[in-house]
């Protein structure tokens, strides 16, 4: 089987039913791309979340990238990330060409309305899986929630933020943590 197919119409199936943006589609990404196929593990798919959101661009198309290089380098890249663009790109003409005919349609507006909560638990389940995951426990739990809240509530950019954290996690790593065997890697 053409793995460069293969992955194209994985991302195309996963793009095309996907509502809410890159976030709503990590769980169909990890059905189909951890469970399924087993094109990554999911210790793997966490890492690769991680960086995809620390990489400027679209979420959704960075996983993708990274899922398709990982598979087949470069060409494996672009298959994937054609899968997940086309079927925005097709959606969103699709839209552009016929949007002022139904702009001011009540039964249109009444279905945007509904997907707005399907949308949110669709990016919730995700959020709280990956919260599992990486093993926040109650020394680690304040930093989600003072990132969240210096970015709500004071305004800071997210970018600071990461940039922080990543200052954070280097510190942890050289002074605080341990090997395999419980030592001080100092």
């Amino acid at each position: 089987m053409n793995i460069y197919w293969e992955s194209f119409k994985t991302f195309f199936k996963i793009g095309i039913f996907t509502l809410g943006g890159g976030y709503a589609m990590i769980p169909l990404i990890e059905e189909e791309v951890v469970n399924k196929k087993q094109w990554v593990t999911k210790d793997e798919m966490l890492d690769l979340i991680a960086i995809a959101q620390s990489c400027p661009g679209v979420f959704a198309i960075n996983i993708a990238i990274f899922i398709g290089y990982k598979l087949k380098k470069e060409r494996g890249a672009f298959a994937t990330a054609a899968g997940t663009a086309l079927p925005s790109f097709l959606i969103i003409l699709a839209i552009a060409m016929f949007f002022s005919q139904f702009k001011d349609n009540p039964i249109v507006a009444a279905m945007f309305r509904g997907i707005r909560p399907a949308v949110v638990a669709l990016i919730a389940v995700p959020t709280f899986n990956l919260a599992k995951r990486a093993e926040l426990n109650k020394w680690t739990i304040w930093i989600p929630i003072v990132s969240s809240l210096l970015i709500w509530l004071m305004g800071v950019s997210p970018i600071w933020i990461i940039i922080l954290a990543g200052i954070g996690g280097y510190l942890y790593g050289k002074y605080f943590a341990t090997d395999n065997n419980g030592l001080n890697r100092t």
